[in-house]
């Protein structure tokens, strides 16, 4: 049996997984960021599909759309929400209101239009989108899609996340952008939980090349060690399941591209990461608004000194 039909073989017997939480851990939300240092390599595909894999476990998974304006999330499950963020931060609606429970099996939360950078939220804005946050702990992982690149948007999101997937394809631009946003990240912290999922390739001796490079780099001039998650296939059902808004998780369960997600899936949730913030989602945004302050007075302050 080849490696494909083994993967296959994988898929359609179903994976019987639990997330793996530390022990005497008080129940709370997994938080996994999934980002990438260029855009067009799937992230949002990858971070979609992935969850939908997790929920089938059993686990109850939510979706945010931290790429916002864009909303990506939405578009790839075909979804028009009424609501989004935008109702939250002005106060017209609570997030729990605008939480889409989709026929996949996972919950989405939609990016906001004119609201492209949730740094930009004033302080009154903050506090009704910590509020919501509140009331959403009930979810055993939150998988956020960020934007691309190394703005300050995405590296708060990614920082008090509590596991980081960087996604990547063979691509050389898309690895040497990978390697600027793990270094992004390092250059905060070294204690992130970094992973790599490596999209769109030809064939699992590929995969494993570029992902060892991504490592190897990493570890050699930035110190820091990088999971390797596993690869996908280039597949048709994935531009597929891209045009026709279902994703080939679903559409296309034994395809290639199901296989390898199912086996990243199973990687994944056998690997315990850490919880970092004993306020979970609350926690999370709490950090988040932190980082990015922090990020614009550093900013201000060498303004200053420039001028």
């Amino acid at each position: 049996m080849d490696q494909a039909a083994n993967l296959r073989k994988l898929t359609e017997t179903g994976t019987g997984l639990k997330l793996v939480q530390p022990q005497d851990a008080v129940k709370k939300t997994k938080i996994i960021a999934v980002a990438s240092g260029k855009g067009g390599v799937g992230k949002s595909t990858v971070s979609v599909n992935l969850a939908i894999s997790i929920a089938r476990t059993g686990l109850k998974v939510l979706i945010f759309d931290g790429d916002l304006g864009l909303a990506n999330v939405n578009v790839l499950l075909g979804i028009i929400p009424k609501y989004n963020l935008y109702h939250v931060v002005k106060g017209h609606k609570s997030l729990k209101d605008i939480v889409i429970s989709t026929p996949e099996g996972v919950d989405i939360i939609a990016g906001a239009s004119g609201y492209s950078q949730l740094a930009n939220l004033n302080e009154t804005q903050r506090n009704n989108l910590i509020k919501g946050f509140a009331e959403l702990d009930r979810y055993d992982v939150m998988i956020i899609d960020t934007g691309a690149g190394i703005s300050a948007n995405v590296i708060g999101l990614v920082m008090p996340a509590d596991e980081v997937i960087v996604v990547t394809t063979p691509e050389p631009t898309s690895i040497t952008d990978s390697y600027g946003l793990i270094k992004s990240i390092v250059s905060q912290s070294k204690d992130k939980n970094l992973k790599i999922i490596v999209n769109r390739v030809r064939s699992a001796i590929e995969g494993k090349k570029v992902a060892d490079r991504v490592i190897d780099i990493s570890g050699q001039f930035l110190e820091v060690q990088v999971e390797n998650l596993g690869f996908i296939f280039q597949d048709e059902e994935v531009e597929k399941s891209i045009r026709e808004q279902k994703p080939f998780i679903i559409g296309a369960p034994r395809s290639k591209a199901a296989a390898c997600l199912t086996r990243v899936t199973h990687t994944l949730l056998q690997t315990e990461g850490g919880y970092t913030d004993e306020e979970g989602l609350t926690g999370f945004f709490k950090k988040f608004f932190s980082f990015v302050d922090f990020k614009e007075k550093e900013m201000e302050e060498r303004m200053e000194e420039d001028n």
